[in-house]
Protein backbone atom coordinates (compact mmCIF):
# COMPACT_ATOMS: atom_id res chain seq x y z
CA UNK A 1 0.00 0.00 0.00
CA UNK A 2 1.46 3.26 -0.87
CA UNK A 3 1.52 6.18 1.50
CA UNK A 4 -1.26 8.17 -0.36
CA UNK A 5 -3.68 5.35 -0.02
CA UNK A 6 -2.70 4.39 3.58
CA UNK A 7 -3.67 8.49 4.38
CA UNK A 8 -6.64 8.32 2.56
CA UNK A 9 -7.53 4.60 4.57
CA UNK A 10 -6.88 6.45 7.39
CA UNK A 11 -9.01 9.75 6.72
CA UNK A 12 -11.98 7.58 5.40
CA UNK A 13 -14.54 7.27 7.83
CA UNK A 14 -16.96 3.71 7.24
CA UNK A 15 -18.92 4.22 10.85
CA UNK A 16 -20.27 7.24 9.74
CA UNK A 17 -21.08 5.89 6.02
CA UNK A 18 -22.69 2.28 7.91
CA UNK A 19 -24.55 4.53 10.63
CA UNK A 20 -25.91 6.59 7.50
CA UNK A 21 -27.26 3.33 6.02
CA UNK A 22 -29.31 2.23 8.82
CA UNK A 23 -31.49 5.00 8.46
CA UNK A 24 -31.57 4.57 4.92
CA UNK A 25 -32.82 1.51 5.81
CA UNK A 26 -35.16 2.42 8.64
CA UNK A 27 -36.97 5.30 6.03
CA UNK A 28 -37.85 2.35 3.25
CA UNK A 29 -38.80 -0.01 6.69
CA UNK A 30 -41.40 2.56 7.75
CA UNK A 31 -42.56 3.66 4.40
CA UNK A 32 -43.27 -0.30 3.41
CA UNK A 33 -44.58 -1.35 6.85
CA UNK A 34 -48.30 -1.79 5.78
CA UNK A 35 -47.48 -2.47 1.89
CA UNK A 36 -47.01 -7.03 2.71
CA UNK A 37 -50.57 -6.16 5.34
CA UNK A 38 -52.81 -4.27 3.53
CA UNK A 39 -55.99 -5.87 3.95
CA UNK A 40 -55.56 -6.78 7.85
CA UNK A 41 -54.83 -2.96 8.70
CA UNK A 42 -57.64 -2.01 6.34
CA UNK A 43 -59.93 -4.02 8.93
CA UNK A 44 -57.87 -3.51 12.36
CA UNK A 45 -58.79 0.15 11.32
CA UNK A 46 -61.91 0.72 9.93
CA UNK A 47 -60.78 2.28 6.46
CA UNK A 48 -60.93 0.99 2.88
CA UNK A 49 -57.16 -0.98 1.52
CA UNK A 50 -56.99 2.26 -1.17
CA UNK A 51 -56.78 4.68 1.47
CA UNK A 52 -53.93 2.00 3.48
CA UNK A 53 -52.25 2.44 -0.23
CA UNK A 54 -51.98 5.91 0.23
CA UNK A 55 -49.44 5.53 3.43
CA UNK A 56 -47.03 4.23 0.99
CA UNK A 57 -48.16 6.43 -2.01
CA UNK A 58 -47.85 10.28 0.13
CA UNK A 59 -44.00 9.09 0.31
CA UNK A 60 -42.88 9.23 -3.86
CA UNK A 61 -45.88 12.24 -3.82
CA UNK A 62 -43.71 14.12 -1.19
CA UNK A 63 -40.18 13.64 -2.81
CA UNK A 64 -41.36 14.78 -6.04
CA UNK A 65 -42.07 18.19 -4.42
CA UNK A 66 -39.83 18.10 -1.58
CA UNK A 67 -36.36 16.32 -3.35
CA UNK A 68 -35.03 20.28 -4.48
CA UNK A 69 -35.69 22.03 -1.48
CA UNK A 70 -34.13 18.85 0.57
CA UNK A 71 -30.78 18.73 -1.91
CA UNK A 72 -30.21 22.63 -1.47
CA UNK A 73 -30.32 22.47 2.35
CA UNK A 74 -27.94 19.15 2.47
CA UNK A 75 -25.85 21.01 0.29
CA UNK A 76 -25.59 24.40 3.00
CA UNK A 77 -26.24 22.67 6.20
CA UNK A 78 -24.80 18.97 5.50
CA UNK A 79 -24.73 17.59 8.92
CA UNK A 80 -27.60 19.65 10.28
CA UNK A 81 -30.06 18.56 7.71
CA UNK A 82 -29.13 14.94 7.76
CA UNK A 83 -29.76 15.32 11.12
CA UNK A 84 -32.68 16.44 10.99
CA UNK A 85 -34.23 13.73 8.34
CA UNK A 86 -33.13 11.31 10.94
CA UNK A 87 -34.60 12.41 13.78
CA UNK A 88 -37.88 13.11 12.23
CA UNK A 89 -37.95 9.74 10.60
CA UNK A 90 -37.36 8.57 14.36
CA UNK A 91 -40.22 10.68 15.14
CA UNK A 92 -42.44 9.81 13.19
CA UNK A 93 -42.30 6.58 13.83
CA UNK A 94 -42.73 6.80 17.40
CA UNK A 95 -45.76 9.10 16.56
CA UNK A 96 -47.63 6.09 14.66
CA UNK A 97 -47.72 4.59 17.98
CA UNK A 98 -49.68 6.98 19.87
CA UNK A 99 -53.23 5.99 19.08
CA UNK A 100 -53.96 2.74 17.67
CA UNK A 101 -56.09 4.35 15.15
CA UNK A 102 -55.68 5.21 11.04
CA UNK A 103 -55.46 9.39 12.10
CA UNK A 104 -51.86 9.16 13.91
CA UNK A 105 -50.49 6.13 11.27
CA UNK A 106 -51.05 8.85 9.12
CA UNK A 107 -49.57 11.82 10.40
CA UNK A 108 -46.52 9.68 11.05
CA UNK A 109 -46.02 8.60 7.84
CA UNK A 110 -46.41 11.91 6.37
CA UNK A 111 -43.49 13.13 8.57
CA UNK A 112 -41.45 10.55 7.80
CA UNK A 113 -41.97 10.87 3.81
CA UNK A 114 -41.14 14.40 4.47
CA UNK A 115 -37.72 13.29 6.37
CA UNK A 116 -37.29 10.47 3.42
CA UNK A 117 -35.63 13.25 0.85
CA UNK A 118 -33.30 14.86 3.65
CA UNK A 119 -31.96 11.27 4.43
CA UNK A 120 -31.89 9.49 0.43
CA UNK A 121 -30.58 12.65 -1.05
CA UNK A 122 -27.32 12.41 1.58
CA UNK A 123 -26.15 9.11 0.09
CA UNK A 124 -23.36 11.37 -2.21
CA UNK A 125 -22.76 14.01 0.55
CA UNK A 126 -22.26 11.39 3.33
CA UNK A 127 -19.20 9.48 1.34
CA UNK A 128 -17.83 12.51 -0.35
CA UNK A 129 -17.60 13.68 3.39
CA UNK A 130 -16.44 10.80 5.07
CA UNK A 131 -14.65 8.51 2.00
CA UNK A 132 -11.54 9.57 0.13
CA UNK A 133 -12.43 9.17 -3.72
CA UNK A 134 -11.23 5.36 -4.23
CA UNK A 135 -13.69 4.17 -1.94
CA UNK A 136 -17.00 6.23 -2.89
CA UNK A 137 -18.23 3.80 -5.36
CA UNK A 138 -18.32 1.40 -2.29
CA UNK A 139 -19.86 3.53 -0.18
CA UNK A 140 -22.47 4.78 -2.54
CA UNK A 141 -23.45 1.34 -3.68
CA UNK A 142 -23.85 0.19 0.47
CA UNK A 143 -26.10 3.14 0.91
CA UNK A 144 -27.95 2.16 -1.98
CA UNK A 145 -28.07 -1.57 -1.07
CA UNK A 146 -29.37 -0.67 2.58
CA UNK A 147 -32.35 0.98 1.14
CA UNK A 148 -33.44 -2.11 -0.48
CA UNK A 149 -32.41 -3.74 2.26
CA UNK A 150 -35.05 -1.87 4.50
CA UNK A 151 -37.40 -2.89 1.61
CA UNK A 152 -36.64 -6.81 2.58
CA UNK A 153 -36.96 -6.04 6.52
CA UNK A 154 -40.88 -4.52 5.86
CA UNK A 155 -41.79 -7.43 4.10
CA UNK A 156 -40.37 -10.30 6.46
CA UNK A 157 -41.83 -8.36 8.73
CA UNK A 158 -44.92 -8.15 7.19
CA UNK A 159 -45.37 -12.19 6.81
CA UNK A 160 -43.85 -12.75 10.48
CA UNK A 161 -46.57 -10.10 11.87
CA UNK A 162 -49.82 -10.79 9.03
CA UNK A 163 -52.72 -10.63 11.58
CA UNK A 164 -54.77 -6.43 12.73
CA UNK A 165 -53.77 -7.35 16.27
CA UNK A 166 -50.39 -7.40 15.44
CA UNK A 167 -49.83 -4.40 14.23
CA UNK A 168 -48.96 -2.39 17.53
CA UNK A 169 -45.71 -4.84 17.24
CA UNK A 170 -45.19 -4.47 13.58
CA UNK A 171 -45.11 -0.78 14.62
CA UNK A 172 -42.71 -1.06 17.65
CA UNK A 173 -40.20 -2.81 15.69
CA UNK A 174 -40.02 -0.04 13.39
CA UNK A 175 -40.08 3.14 15.63
CA UNK A 176 -37.46 0.97 17.90
CA UNK A 177 -35.10 0.70 14.64
CA UNK A 178 -35.61 4.06 13.34
CA UNK A 179 -34.95 5.87 16.93
CA UNK A 180 -31.49 3.90 17.39
CA UNK A 181 -30.40 4.40 13.87
CA UNK A 182 -31.07 8.08 13.99
CA UNK A 183 -29.20 8.09 17.95
CA UNK A 184 -26.10 6.35 16.07
CA UNK A 185 -26.34 8.88 12.99
CA UNK A 186 -26.74 11.65 14.83
CA UNK A 187 -23.54 10.62 17.02
CA UNK A 188 -21.50 10.04 14.21
CA UNK A 189 -22.32 13.28 12.08
CA UNK A 190 -20.75 15.24 15.40
CA UNK A 191 -17.19 14.53 13.64
CA UNK A 192 -16.61 16.55 10.52
CA UNK A 193 -15.37 13.87 7.48
CA UNK A 194 -12.03 15.09 6.72
CA UNK A 195 -12.53 15.55 3.09
CA UNK A 196 -12.55 18.84 1.68
CA UNK A 197 -16.10 20.03 0.16
CA UNK A 198 -16.32 23.44 -1.65
CA UNK A 199 -19.01 25.91 -0.13
CA UNK A 200 -22.28 25.39 -2.23
CA UNK A 201 -23.76 29.13 -3.48
CA UNK A 202 -26.26 31.11 -1.59
CA UNK A 203 -29.81 31.00 -2.48
CA UNK A 204 -30.89 28.70 -5.75
CA UNK A 205 -27.47 29.14 -7.10
CA UNK A 206 -26.83 25.34 -6.97
CA UNK A 207 -30.08 24.07 -8.23
CA UNK A 208 -28.95 26.36 -11.09
CA UNK A 209 -25.57 24.85 -11.11
CA UNK A 210 -26.64 21.29 -11.28
CA UNK A 211 -29.59 21.56 -13.89
CA UNK A 212 -27.09 23.75 -16.52
CA UNK A 213 -24.74 20.31 -16.68
CA UNK A 214 -26.08 18.61 -19.78
CA UNK A 215 -24.91 15.83 -18.46
CA UNK A 216 -26.86 15.68 -14.71
CA UNK A 217 -30.14 16.32 -16.78
CA UNK A 218 -29.53 13.25 -19.20
CA UNK A 219 -28.98 11.50 -15.98
CA UNK A 220 -32.45 12.35 -14.76
CA UNK A 221 -33.91 11.13 -17.79
CA UNK A 222 -31.83 7.71 -17.69
CA UNK A 223 -33.01 7.10 -13.98
CA UNK A 224 -36.91 7.85 -14.92
CA UNK A 225 -37.19 4.96 -16.77
CA UNK A 226 -35.31 1.99 -14.64
CA UNK A 227 -37.47 3.13 -11.54
CA UNK A 228 -40.92 2.98 -13.34
CA UNK A 229 -40.31 -0.05 -14.39
CA UNK A 230 -39.04 -1.58 -11.24
CA UNK A 231 -42.14 0.72 -9.56
CA UNK A 232 -44.61 -0.61 -11.93
CA UNK A 233 -43.83 -4.36 -11.42
CA UNK A 234 -43.12 -4.57 -7.73
CA UNK A 235 -46.85 -2.51 -7.37
CA UNK A 236 -48.74 -4.51 -10.21
CA UNK A 237 -46.70 -7.95 -10.59
CA UNK A 238 -49.83 -10.09 -8.09
CA UNK A 239 -52.84 -8.84 -9.96
CA UNK A 240 -50.82 -8.76 -13.60
CA UNK A 241 -49.75 -12.57 -12.96
CA UNK A 242 -52.93 -13.93 -11.26
CA UNK A 243 -55.20 -14.68 -14.44
CA UNK A 244 -51.87 -17.01 -15.12
CA UNK A 245 -53.04 -18.80 -12.12
CA UNK A 246 -49.82 -17.35 -10.17
CA UNK A 247 -51.36 -16.97 -6.28
CA UNK A 248 -50.73 -13.80 -4.15
CA UNK A 249 -48.55 -15.37 -1.79
CA UNK A 250 -46.49 -16.92 -4.90
CA UNK A 251 -45.70 -13.30 -5.88
CA UNK A 252 -45.21 -12.41 -2.54
CA UNK A 253 -42.31 -14.64 -2.25
CA UNK A 254 -40.70 -13.86 -6.01
CA UNK A 255 -40.95 -10.00 -5.20
CA UNK A 256 -38.63 -10.86 -2.09
CA UNK A 257 -36.55 -12.64 -4.14
CA UNK A 258 -36.35 -9.54 -6.55
CA UNK A 259 -35.15 -7.16 -3.77
CA UNK A 260 -33.26 -9.00 -2.63
CA UNK A 261 -31.27 -9.86 -5.79
CA UNK A 262 -31.44 -5.91 -6.28
CA UNK A 263 -29.75 -5.92 -2.44
CA UNK A 264 -26.37 -8.02 -4.02
CA UNK A 265 -26.48 -6.41 -7.49
CA UNK A 266 -26.50 -2.66 -5.89
CA UNK A 267 -23.49 -4.06 -3.15
CA UNK A 268 -21.38 -5.82 -6.17
CA UNK A 269 -22.10 -4.36 -9.51
CA UNK A 270 -21.64 -0.60 -8.48
CA UNK A 271 -17.88 -1.48 -7.53
CA UNK A 272 -16.85 -3.79 -10.47
CA UNK A 273 -18.72 -0.94 -13.02
CA UNK A 274 -16.08 1.70 -10.94
CA UNK A 275 -13.36 -0.04 -11.33
CA UNK A 276 -13.34 -1.65 -15.09
CA UNK A 277 -15.16 1.35 -16.30
CA UNK A 278 -18.46 -0.15 -17.48
CA UNK A 279 -20.97 2.64 -15.91
CA UNK A 280 -22.93 2.86 -18.61
CA UNK A 281 -22.67 -1.40 -19.66
CA UNK A 282 -24.03 -2.40 -16.80
CA UNK A 283 -27.16 -0.21 -16.78
CA UNK A 284 -27.76 -1.42 -20.68
CA UNK A 285 -27.41 -4.76 -19.84
CA UNK A 286 -30.37 -3.83 -16.69
CA UNK A 287 -32.44 -2.21 -19.36
CA UNK A 288 -32.13 -5.05 -21.62
CA UNK A 289 -32.91 -7.81 -19.10
CA UNK A 290 -36.08 -5.93 -17.77
CA UNK A 291 -37.56 -5.47 -21.28
CA UNK A 292 -36.72 -9.15 -21.97
CA UNK A 293 -38.36 -10.52 -18.55
CA UNK A 294 -41.02 -7.99 -19.39
CA UNK A 295 -42.02 -9.53 -22.74
CA UNK A 296 -41.40 -13.29 -21.39
CA UNK A 297 -43.72 -12.42 -18.70
CA UNK A 298 -46.45 -10.81 -21.30
CA UNK A 299 -45.89 -13.96 -23.55
CA UNK A 300 -45.34 -16.58 -21.20
CA UNK A 301 -46.71 -15.66 -17.59
CA UNK A 302 -46.53 -18.42 -15.19
CA UNK A 303 -44.76 -18.56 -11.60
CA UNK A 304 -41.26 -19.83 -12.76
CA UNK A 305 -40.96 -17.54 -15.81
CA UNK A 306 -41.95 -14.86 -13.44
CA UNK A 307 -39.37 -16.00 -10.58
CA UNK A 308 -36.32 -15.58 -13.38
CA UNK A 309 -37.26 -12.65 -14.92
CA UNK A 310 -37.71 -10.72 -11.88
CA UNK A 311 -34.94 -11.82 -10.08
CA UNK A 312 -32.49 -10.85 -13.29
CA UNK A 313 -34.40 -7.87 -13.24
CA UNK A 314 -33.33 -6.75 -9.77
CA UNK A 315 -29.92 -7.90 -9.69
CA UNK A 316 -28.93 -6.08 -13.05
CA UNK A 317 -31.53 -3.32 -13.39
CA UNK A 318 -31.63 -1.73 -10.10
CA UNK A 319 -27.86 -1.28 -9.49
CA UNK A 320 -28.64 1.27 -12.03
CA UNK A 321 -29.66 4.07 -9.42
CA UNK A 322 -26.08 3.77 -7.10
CA UNK A 323 -24.06 3.52 -10.29
CA UNK A 324 -26.12 6.91 -11.56
CA UNK A 325 -25.71 8.39 -8.21
CA UNK A 326 -21.92 7.72 -8.25
CA UNK A 327 -21.80 9.37 -11.36
CA UNK A 328 -23.86 12.89 -10.23
CA UNK A 329 -20.95 12.82 -7.17
CA UNK A 330 -18.29 12.98 -9.19
CA UNK A 331 -19.59 15.84 -11.67
CA UNK A 332 -22.09 17.76 -9.39
CA UNK A 333 -19.17 19.47 -6.98
CA UNK A 334 -20.69 21.91 -4.39
CA UNK A 335 -24.10 20.83 -5.64
CA UNK A 336 -23.91 17.26 -5.03
CA UNK A 337 -27.20 17.44 -2.41
CA UNK A 338 -28.94 19.04 -5.32
CA UNK A 339 -28.01 16.87 -8.05
CA UNK A 340 -28.80 14.25 -5.75
CA UNK A 341 -32.23 15.51 -5.50
CA UNK A 342 -32.91 16.07 -9.15
CA UNK A 343 -31.95 12.07 -9.76
CA UNK A 344 -34.49 10.78 -6.80
CA UNK A 345 -37.25 13.44 -7.97
CA UNK A 346 -36.36 11.74 -11.21
CA UNK A 347 -36.68 8.38 -10.07
CA UNK A 348 -40.03 9.01 -7.86
CA UNK A 349 -41.47 10.59 -11.16
CA UNK A 350 -40.95 8.03 -13.57
CA UNK A 351 -42.28 5.43 -10.81
CA UNK A 352 -45.66 7.61 -10.49
CA UNK A 353 -45.88 7.68 -13.94
CA UNK A 354 -45.16 4.44 -15.32
CA UNK A 355 -46.82 2.58 -12.56
CA UNK A 356 -49.67 4.66 -13.59
CA UNK A 357 -50.58 3.58 -17.02
CA UNK A 358 -49.46 -0.20 -16.14
CA UNK A 359 -52.11 0.16 -13.65
CA UNK A 360 -54.99 1.30 -16.09
CA UNK A 361 -54.18 -1.89 -17.89
CA UNK A 362 -54.01 -3.86 -14.79
CA UNK A 363 -57.10 -6.18 -16.14
CA UNK A 364 -54.95 -6.46 -19.20
CA UNK A 365 -51.32 -8.00 -18.91
CA UNK A 366 -50.01 -8.82 -21.95
CA UNK A 367 -50.35 -4.75 -22.88
CA UNK A 368 -49.71 -4.16 -19.46
CA UNK A 369 -45.85 -5.58 -19.50
CA UNK A 370 -45.34 -4.17 -22.83
CA UNK A 371 -45.35 -0.97 -21.45
CA UNK A 372 -43.28 -1.92 -18.94
CA UNK A 373 -40.64 -3.32 -21.15
CA UNK A 374 -40.98 -0.31 -23.10
CA UNK A 375 -39.90 2.12 -20.33
CA UNK A 376 -36.90 -0.11 -19.40
CA UNK A 377 -35.82 -0.09 -23.33
CA UNK A 378 -36.34 3.71 -23.47
CA UNK A 379 -33.51 4.20 -20.94
CA UNK A 380 -30.67 2.23 -23.73
CA UNK A 381 -30.99 5.82 -26.15
CA UNK A 382 -30.10 8.29 -23.26
CA UNK A 383 -27.14 5.47 -22.22
CA UNK A 384 -25.75 6.19 -25.65
CA UNK A 385 -25.77 10.23 -25.13
CA UNK A 386 -23.92 9.86 -22.17
CA UNK A 387 -21.14 7.75 -23.39
CA UNK A 388 -19.29 11.29 -24.83
CA UNK A 389 -19.36 12.70 -21.53
CA UNK A 390 -17.25 9.64 -19.57
CA UNK A 391 -15.52 8.92 -23.18
CA UNK A 392 -14.47 11.56 -24.30
CA UNK A 393 -12.82 11.85 -28.07
CA UNK A 394 -9.26 12.39 -27.40
CA UNK A 395 -7.76 15.71 -29.38
CA UNK A 396 -4.91 15.64 -30.98
CA UNK A 397 -2.05 17.27 -29.73
CA UNK A 398 0.31 19.40 -32.62
CA UNK A 399 4.02 20.18 -31.44
CA UNK A 400 7.69 19.86 -32.67
CA UNK A 401 7.23 16.05 -32.72
CA UNK A 402 3.77 15.97 -34.14
CA UNK A 403 2.50 16.96 -37.37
Amino acid sequence: MSRFDAVNQRTSRWSAVIAFAFVGAATQLLWLTFAPVTTAAAEHYGVSESAIGWLANVFPLLYVVLAIPAGLLLDRWFSLALSAGAILTAVGGVIRLVGDDFAWVLIGQTLIAVAQPLVLNAITGITGRYLAEQYRAAGIAVGSASTFGGMILAFLLGAILPDGDQLPTLIAIGAIFAVVAAVVLVLALRTPGQHHHARPPAGLGALRIAWSDPFIRRLCLLVFFPFGTFVALTTFAQPLLEPAGVSSSTTSVVLLLNVVAGVVGCAVLPIVAAKRGWELSIPAVGGLAAAMGCVAMALAPGAVVAGVALVLIGFLLLPALPIVLELTERRSGAAEGTAAGLIWMSGNLGGLVVATVVGLLVHHPGPAFFIAAIAAVLALPVLARLRPYLHPTPVREFGPSGG
